[in-house]
């Protein structure tokens, strides 16, 4: 896809997850990292929900034509059904009172978007930042957000970072509502609240939980979080079934729309993104434009959309062009099978290039020369652990990667092919490893 193949691979997106924010800021790209919301490989324990089970009933219901009496559900309360393990209940949408750690606990929060490694398409998940990131697993209190209702944990396993290395951490990811249609989850929690696990294995699945409990801790890595309104499926995911593997995404909302005013205070203090919309952005796609998420098509013009290979690295066959996360000035180019020791990888243009936004299939063929950038604040480098002292701007680095061949070919169909380290003018045209991407 994007005319390179990556050879096989069977580390999970998901287990090299928690590694990203640590590397983001000073190596500019982390080429290793990235992670799903759910992983078909996680360890479920009882009464979770996984990735898998969430993925193929919501994406399908959205849009049906099911009546709002008593006893009916709508296609939102069905989503939520889907997402809770069929045990949420309620359609109310009370405020969340509480961020998930206390305020000195975290530098920062990273908004919905990011693009990065195995995270090809924009990231549906917010990062919330230790302050001291290199902290020991388990330093930081994470809470409930609201009194809610946990419906699942699932786990997964990985090597520590930094003087933690050596030591194996434990992922725990969970799963609450406030009702069908309002959820959150959160992600990367390495050490769960004492009993937490056997009370909602006693519940069956359904354990309540009040705002500002102890529901586990985290340390030497981030906190992954979202908000999903049911109600609210996003209206630039342009086939929503392409996303079933992980169907939560489709209905990823602004946290801070949320919030009570407190809480929201509390967020923006430390949010940082200075762009509306300030939690970040998703959905990107445009019939007719180049902008958004593509997937790589098989031979006989279908799809496995989000799902992509199934062979354990299913971001080889995605591809995305989408404003960058914190500066959208720039625009990203993300490309899933970018050949090893790299991998999937994102660049920024570096000629002046057509704004994906712009084109089109009257475009013709598009050049992109392909470079890496860094983020800098006030003309230094962010560090990445710590609240920058001003807004963040994307800078190229010197040196060229390669050249990226883009043509629209339909509204909803492109073909590509990447050329690493080779300039634009040195390359004519596709060769017969071009793919097509549709979505």
């Amino acid at each position: 896809m994007l005319g390179i193949l990556e050879d096989g691979g069977t580390d999970m997106l998901t287990q090299r997850q928690a590694r990203i924010v640590g590397t983001l800021m000073v190596l500019s790209l982390c080429h290793a990292c990235g992670g799903g919301g759910g992983s078909t490989s996680s360890n479920s324990t009882a009464g979770t929900t996984t990735g898998t089970s969430t993925g193929t009933t919501t994406g399908t219901s959205t849009g049906t034509t099911t009546g709002t009496s008593t006893g009916i559900l709508t296609p939102a309360d069905l989503a939520g059904k889907s997402l809770s393990n069929q045990q949420c209940t309620g359609v109310d949408k009370p405020p969340l009172t509480t961020l998930p750690m206390a305020q000195d606990d975290f530098a920062y929060i990273l908004p919905y978007g990011l693009m990065i490694g195995g995270h090809v398409t924009p990231v549906d998940h917010q990062y919330f930042s230790p302050t001291i990131f290199d902290s020991a697993p388990g330093t930081y209190p994470v809470v409930a957000m609201a009194d809610s209702v946990l419906h699942g944990i699932t786990t997964r396993t990985h090597a520590g970072q930094g003087s933690y290395k050596n030591q194996t951490i434990t992922d725990y990811r969970m799963v609450f509502s406030l009702s069908c249609r309002l959820l959150y989850y959160y992600d990367l929690v390495n050490e769960l609240a004492p009993g937490l696990q056997e009370q909602l294995n006693a519940s069956n699945g359904k354990l309540a939980v009040r705002a500002g409990q102890v529901i586990g801790r985290i340390g030497n890595q981030t906190l992954d979080f979202a908000v999903w309104d049911t109600d609210k499926p996003l209206t630039h995911f342009l086939v929503p079934q392409h996303y079933d593997r992980e169907s939560w995404k489709i209905y990823t909302a602004d946290p801070l729309d949320y919030y009570d005013a407190p809480t929201k205070a509390k967020a923006l203090s430390k949010t940082l993104r200075a762009v509306a919309p300030l939690s970040g952005r998703i959905d990107f796609d445009q019939d007719n434009r180049l902008i958004g998420n593509w997937f790589a098509a098989n031979s006989d013009g279908s799809t496995t959309g989000y799902a992509g290979t199934g062979d354990g690295e299913y971001w080889v066959t995605h591809a995305a062009f989408a404003p960058h996360f914190l500066d959208p000035s720039q625009f990203v180019i993300s490309i899933g099978n970018w050949p090893k020791p790299t991998g999937a990888s994102q660049f920024i243009s570096v000629e002046g290039s057509p704004d994906p936004a712009n084109v089109e299939p009257a475009t013709g063929l598009v050049k992109y020369t392909l470079a890496n950038f860094e983020q800098r604040v006030q003309g230094q480098i962010w560090d990445g652990k710590s609240l920058p002292n001003g807004a963040i701007s994307i800078v190229v680095q010197s040196g060229l990667k390669g050249c990226l061949l883009v043509q629209m070919l339909g509204a909803r169909e492109m073909k590509a092919q990447a050329f690493p380290d080779q300039t634009c003018a040195a390359v004519n045209g596709f060769s017969n490893a071009a793919q097509r991407y549709i979505r």
